[in-house]
């Protein structure tokens, strides 16, 4: 039987989905302007940044991963290079998921602003899709000023 965080994550995978075929139809050039308005400056950073939250909260200090790095902006220049990125990103859900499904709510140690704190799995976990859900709507506003029209990326549609 799957876990409920497995089930959670296929459908922010399936929303993302729809939200990388909707970028596909923005302009190279649009994908990657900035936008100071907008906290990371263009649709590619924000989608950059949305995998490093990832990469830091589920590898670095769920899994006690110490040796990801941050996937700088520049490595990521277009749509496809970004479903490739992701791919990486799901690959490391599904490590966390799995090495996870027994004991989410136990409490682990992280580190937060400097300071030893603890979290579960699940609060880790909550924490990076809903981090992935407010970026979403800044790229779909950041779109919208560009002058395309955004698309229903929600999980209900």
């Amino acid at each position: 039987m799957e876990s409920i965080m497995s089930l959670q994550y296929d459908m922010v995978r399936h929303s993302r989905d729809v939200l990388l075929l909707y970028c596909d139809t923005v302009s190279p050039a649009d994908f990657l302007v900035e936008n100071s308005s907008f906290g990371r400056e263009s649709m590619r950073n924000l989608l950059v940044h949305i995998g490093n939250t990832y990469e830091f909260w589920l590898g670095n200090q769920g899994l006690q991963k110490k040796d990801i790095p941050f996937t700088a902006y520049g490595a990521v220049s277009n749509v496809g290079e970004c479903r490739a990125f992701f791919r990486r990103i799901d690959a490391l859900m599904t490590e966390f998921i799995t090495f996870f499904a027994k004991n989410y709510l136990d409490y682990i140690h992280v580190e937060l602003n400097g300071a030893s704190t603890k979290a579960t799995p699940l609060k880790l976990f909550t924490h990076t899709i809903t981090h992935e859900f407010h970026h979403k709507g800044q790229i779909l506003s950041l779109s919208r000023h560009l002058g395309y029209t955004p698309v229903d990326t929600d999980i209900l549609r």
